[in-house]
């Protein structure tokens, strides 16, 4: 009892210290808050709709620039029903997507998850991210991809044939088949043509219904999407059990998934679950062609709009063209390492159009960025777009110019492909088949633009009006 008594004192001394300490700490964090919790400048437009009709309605040059010139280089909005901060710096992208990437995940709409599959790449990070990204990459370094070259030209070749005998060809639309074709022979090798149909009718339906509006209602778009997504899941299941039953072990990316085995005991096999290779060969699907079938029809419609440019990269495939017999003889890996202007025409349409205008990311915490508040759940753009035509890093950003690339641009300003740990693992494959069908359609082929030669539309990446409609023909003094 003494003991309690004597102790009685301590406790009191001690709680009162507690009482006069904690509102204390309690103000300092408030001002600390106070301090950071400074969003950025900017507007959040309308209620829910915010400013998503600005930005997908104009050029996004304007819109982006617009907001830049106005609020500097970080600037909040909202768009798609989401709050976000964009970020036009060569530094911020860094930040977000580099050096400090754990603290913003991938997002994208539950929507468009659902449409290509839940287990996809470019949904996730850490191990399952790092385990697949390390699985996919395998089949696209280049010393497995150069011994796909002669593949890729047998398709380019075809391709570039079948469009001189049509009058006019939407070049957009051709050159997703062709992005395609390419995406299904680095996934599957030589699949069997029965399967590569069913593949394409119910891709095709799953595309035109990945943008549309989401709902459950029958008939619609989106839900004409789901259930080819689902018999695209069926077709891939049943690719996966005939190789099984032939015992068939390919070097392909659908290989690759299959025969892979995980250390992990807990996880040996989990990534061999259809449903798991299902999301992710569509993944790079939708990965692989809308946006290289877009470079692609810009390359063409720069090349038209500059004569003097096309005859150089003319001459410079036709000094190979030559060499291999009058393309008699297949092009070699090699080869496509010695364009240099032709590359650097691929480089300055990715700069110039910059297809992928920039990329959603998601704050897992509260982060703060040059004295502003990044809250917790909002979502995060990098934009790419803005970087790409800064006339501090890219003179004239306006203008297409092939040899600004004779110098590296300087880190963090150009990234067509994005930067990180989730940069586009397909890169080299998309530069390679973009090389070979430049290669073939400057050596022998001739091209102009039907109609109106001005004008963007966005789809939602951006490409010349109405897709590009050109004539296509036969160049016959090529082969004299």
């Amino acid at each position: 009892m003494e003991m309690i008594i004597s102790v009685l004192p301590c406790i009191f001394l001690l709680l009162s210290a507690l009482i006069l300490w904690y509102p204390l700490k309690l103000q300092k964090q408030t001002k600390k808050l106070k301090r950071i919790a400074k969003l950025p400048p900017g507007s959040m437009g309308w209620p829910y709709i915010g400013e998503t009709i600005q930005l997908y309605s104009q050029d996004p040059n304007i819109f982006f620039a617009t907001k830049q010139k106005r609020y500097g280089e970080i600037f909040k909005t909202h768009i798609l029903g989401c709050p976000c901060v964009m970020l036009a710096s060569p530094e911020a992208a860094r930040f977000v997507l580099v050096t400090h990437a754990h603290l913003f995940k991938p997002t994208y709409p539950k929507s468009k998850e659902k449409m290509i599959g839940p287990n996809a790449l470019f949904f996730h990070q850490g191990e399952y991210h790092t385990r697949i990204r390390k699985l996919v990459q395998s089949s696209l370094y280049p010393e497995v991809i150069r011994k796909k070259v002669a593949d890729i030209e047998a398709v380019a070749v075809s391709a570039l044939e079948s469009w001189a005998d049509r009058k006019v060809i939407n070049t957009f639309h051709e050159m997703k088949k062709f992005s395609f074709e390419v995406g299904v022979l680095s996934i599957f090798g030589h699949l069997d043509e029965y399967y590569k149909q069913k593949l394409k009718e119910n891709y095709c339906i799953v595309e035109k219904g990945y943008n549309s509006f989401p709902t459950k209602i029958p008939g619609t778009a989106y839900q004409k999407a789901l259930l080819a997504r689902k018999k695209l899941g069926e077709i891939l299941r049943e690719i996966i059990r005939l190789r099984k039953e032939k015992r068939i072990v390919d070097k392909d990316m659908l290989g690759q998934f299959m025969s892979f085995e995980l250390e992990d005991d807990e996880d040996r096999g989990s990534l061999r679950e259809d449903e798991v290779v299902a999301d992710n060969v569509i993944g790079v699907l939708f990965a692989a062609q809308d946006t290289t079938a877009s470079v692609l029809t810009w390359i063409l419609k720069y090349l038209h709009d500059d004569p003097k440019l096309l005859e150089a990269v003319k001459a410079e495939q036709m000094a190979i063209f030559n060499m291999n017999g009058g393309g008699k003889i297949p092009l070699t890996w090699a080869q496509t390492r010695n364009m240099p202007l032709t590359y650097k025409v691929i480089l300055e349409s990715l700069r110039m159009a910059s297809i992928i205008s920039f990329t959603f990311r998601e704050s897992v915490v509260d982060v703060e960025y040059k004295g502003y508040l990044i809250p917790k759940g909002w979502k995060v753009m990098p934009l790419f777009r803005n970087i790409h035509h800064n006339p501090e890093y890219f003179p004239d950003p306006h203008i297409f110019d092939p040899s600004r690339f004779e110098v590296a641009p300087k880190p963090n300003t150009f990234m067509p492909f994005g930067s990180g740990v989730h940069s586009c693992p397909g890169n080299e494959l998309a530069k390679l088949e973009i090389l070979i069908l430049i290669h073939h359609l400057t050596a022998k082929f001739r091209w102009e633009i039907v109609g109106t030669q001005s004008g963007i539309q966005y789809g939602p990446f951006p490409v010349p009006q109405h897709g590009l409609p050109i004539r296509i023909w036969k160049d016959w003094s090529s082969e004299a």
